[in-house]
C-alpha cells in the first residue's frame, strides 16, 4: 500500500468518526429537548449513523 493510500484511509475514518459523534450529538440534544419524541429521533439517527458508515466502506473499497 502506498502512503497517499494509508492516509486517506486515515482520514475516511476520522470523518466518519466525527460524523458518527455529531449525529449522536445531535440526537441526545433533540431528545433532551423532546423526551417524548425518542423512538423517531432515536430511529433516525439510526438511518443516518448506517448511511454515513456505508459511506465510509464504500470510500474504504475505492482506495
Amino acid at each position: 500500500m502506498e502512503i497517499p493510500a494509508i492516509v486517506g484511509g486515515g482520514l475516511i475514518v476520522i470523518g466518519v468518526g466525527i460524523g458518527l459523534g455529531g449525529i449522536g450529538r445531535g440526537a441526545m440534544e433533540a431528545i433532551g429537548r423532546q423526551p417524548e419524541a425518542y423512538g423517531k429521533i432515536q430511529t433516525a439517527m439510526l438511518i443516518i449513523a448506517a448511511l454515513v458508515e456505508g459511506i465510509g466502506f464504500a470510500a474504504m473499497f475505492v482506495l
